[in-house]
This record gives structure tokens, C-alpha cells and sequence, in this order.
């Protein structure tokens, strides 16, 4: 409970405004300014127009084993008591998997930029009772997440929709806790066919200050999705 109460703590120094909806789960949303940035780490390749249609499609029954998230959770190293962040969530579909996980010990931040999407994990999270979930009204560039708070990261197939990713990794950088961990799951493609090529996210990782860790094939028995796992260099840059 200490542990919580320090992290809403943080988000208010951080500058965001927390507010806590009956039968909701608290609900963190931006409320820091703007700031004018130069070109430097605007990426200009394809980018894929973010998902905004049913969400039933994220809850095939069989997702769990195509894309082994268990075993994604263990190499992510998610356990009982982490402060896990899913950025672009969707329907909440890996959401209430890792808030079931961590158990009412952790903390998961769902991070969406689609308000509908929030507004339904929300009363997800209310119907299946778990009270470990934030969401979160993150930006193109930013997740909008307290310092120094997140151990593991979870961008599942989104990556190819993100505007800018090497500035929103770059402020993720900022959020995470020694040793953290993010992984990326996502398909080959060329950036506006709902897919990115893997080595295009090795690239953007490294300039935004992350190294790779370990790549995997298994998530889908047709090989065309990749794992990354990513860490933050010792040498990352400064902002």
C-alpha cells in the first residue's frame, strides 16, 4: 500500500492529474504541458493508422497460446509485486493477464491514446475485479508515466502505429527502474502495412538509448511475428 501511495505521489510530480472514478480503476491522465521539440528523433518513415474499430478482435480464445504469453511474461521477468506498463492496450486483452499475475502486490498501467479504448479496460477492470489497473492517456511520443517506476514493458503490436517511437521510447527510458526490461512483439512489414521490420526497431530502440537483449520467434507458429526484449544501455544519450 506504501508502495502505491508513492507511486500516485511521483505521477503528481511528474505532472499528471490522478483522479479515481467509483467502481473504476484509478485513472491517470496527462496533464503536462507540451513542449516544443526540434526534428531530432522525428521519424518520417510509414506508420500504420492506429486500430479504432472492434476490440472484440484482440480476444480470439486461442491468442493466449499462439502467442505463449506466459512464457512472454517469464522472459519479461513479470512476477508477483512488478509495476508492469502495457503500452498501446487495446482491449486490455495482455492488461488483465499481467495485472493476474503481479496480483494485488503490483501495479499495471494500461496505455492507450484511443479514450474509448481506456473507458473499456476501465469497466473491464471493475467487472473482473482487479484493482491493480491504471490506465493511462498517453501521446504519439510519450507514455505518460511516473520516473523510475515500471519493471517490465509490454508493446504488443502497436509498434507499427506509434507516430513517433523513438521519442516515446526515449521518455519511457525516463520511466523505467534499473534492470527493466521492454519487449516488443509485432509482425515484419513495411511500417503502413500493420507491420514493421524488425531491424527498423532494433535501430529506433538503440538511438533512443536501448540495447537488445534477446530475439524470439515463437510467438506465432508461422514465424511472421517476432519478440525483442530491450534493455537501456549503460551509455544511453542524454535528452
Amino acid at each position: 500500500m506504501m508502495y502505491r501511495i508513492r507511486l500516485i505521489l511521483l505521477a503528481i510530480v511528474a505532472g499528471l492529474a490522478i483522479s479515481a472514478p467509483v467502481a473504476c480503476p484509478t485513472v491517470l491522465v496527462s496533464a503536462r504541458a507540451v513542449q516544443p521539440q526540434s526534428d531530432a528523433r522525428r521519424i518520417t518513415r510509414p506508420v500504420s493508422k492506429p486500430y479504432a474499430g472492434d476490440l472484440s478482435i484482440f480476444e480470439d480464445p486461442e491468442r493466449d497460446q499462439k502467442l505463449q504469453i506466459n512464457r512472454v511474461m517469464d522472459l519479461l521477468k513479470i512476477k508477483e509485486g512488478s509495476i508492469v506498463a502495457d503500452i498501446g492496450a487495446g482491449s486490455g486483452w495482455f492488461t488483465v493477464r499481467a495485472a493476474r499475475r503481479v496480483t494485488s502486490s503490483g501495479i499495471v498501467y494500461a496505455v492507450e491514446i484511443n479514450r474509448d479504448y481506456l473507458k473499456h479496460i476501465q469497466e473491464r477492470a471493475a467487472k473482473e475485479k482487479l484493482s491493480n489497473i491504471y490506465t493511462v492517456l498517453g501521446r504519439e511520443d510519450d507514455p505518460v508515466l511516473p520516473p523510475e517506476s515500471i519493471d517490465a514493458v509490454l508493446i504488443l503490436k502497436t509498434y507499427h502505429e506509434i507516430a513517433q517511437p523513438i521519442r516515446l521510447l526515449a521518455h519511457l527510458r525516463q520511466a523505467l527502474r534499473p534492470g527493466a526490461l521492454v519487449g516488443v512483439i509485432d509482425r515484419e512489414g513495411d511500417g503502413k502495412d500493420h507491420g514493421i521490420d524488425s531491424r527498423v526497431v532494433i535501430e529506433e530502440a538503440k538511438e533512443a538509448g536501448f540495447a537488445l537483449v534477446e530475439q524470439y520467434d515463437f510467438v506465432k507458429p508461422d514465424g511472421m511475428d517476432y519478440f525483442l526484449v530491450f534493455r537501456v544501455t549503460t551509455d544511453s544519450p542524454k535528452d
